[in-house]
Formats: C-alpha cells, sequence, structure tokens
C-alpha cells in the first residue's frame, strides 16, 4: 500500500506531541518495518524543516532528522499541475488541496492526516492514523 503521510503526522512523531505521538510513533515504525510504502511531499519537507528547526534552534540536529526521515519516506515531487488543479479542487484547504493532488497524480492508495475534515472531498481515501494502523 501506497500512502500519503502529511506533515502533521510527522511533526507528531519528531516532536513527540502528546496525545498524538503513540499513533505517529507507529506509523514510522511501521514504515521501517516496511508494511506500507510510505511518503511525504517535497512541500512537507520543506515545512518539516522549517518547524523542527525552530523546535530544536539547531540546523545540523533538523537536517539529522530530515535525513532520518528521507530513509524511512520516499519524497514525491510537487508538481506545477498539483498547484494548478488544487486551485480549482473541492478540498477548500489550498495547502491540502496540493497535497491531495499530489496524491492523485502519484496514485497514492490513500493519505494518512488528522485533519480529515480538510479533506472531506478528495478523491483518494483519506485516514486518520487510527484508522490507517487499524487498517494495515
Amino acid at each position: 500500500m501506497k500512502a500519503l503521510i502529511d506533515t502533521c503526522i510527522i511533526i507528531d512523531y519528531l516532536q513527540m506531541r502528546q496525545p498524538f505521538f503513540a499513533d505517529a510513533r507507529d506509523i514510522v515504525m511501521s514504515a521501517a518495518a516496511n508494511h506500507f510504502d510510505g511518503f511525504i511531499t517535497a512541500k512537507s519537507a520543506t515545512d518539516i524543516y522549517y518547524l523542527m528547526h525552530r523546535f530544536f534552534h539547531d540546523d545540523k540536529i533538523t537536517r539529522k532528522a530530515l535525513s532520518d526521515l528521507f530513509i524511512l519516506f520516499r519524497v514525491l515531487d510537487t508538481a506545477a499541475p498539483d498547484c494548478r488543479l488544487a486551485i480549482l479542487s473541492s478540498v477548500v484547504d489550498y495547502e491540502d488541496a496540493v497535497l491531495a493532488e499530489t496524491a492523485i497524480r502519484t496514485e497514492m492508495d490513500c493519505i494518512v492526516t488528522r485533519n480529515l475534515q480538510d479533506f472531506n472531498f478528495s478523491s483518494v481515501p483519506v485516514y486518520s492514523p487510527h484508522d490507517f494502523l487499524n487498517l494495515l
């Protein structure tokens, strides 16, 4: 199964945010155990860097965390058509619409996010971390 993991899940894991950490950790561990093919977008990678650098205040630690993520998750390019189609998308939040369009173009089986309500009109199935883990 090819799953596109939203930025919030990765940040929940890296920052050990409660009460979300356990599910985020289990997703990362499941990716490490090859229970599914995990992906993030290139845009998510830059957002993760920014948020983690603000958290750690250390470029070396932040780059190491991101480098480790690149071992577990493949990075999908966000292409110009994704951005253009997102403007017309039924997914209301533009940033989430870009993620959904990237998922469609790259033929992801699902998106995993805590922001389910933002993806109400996504044509790609969307799962909460808990539901995704149950699916695995």
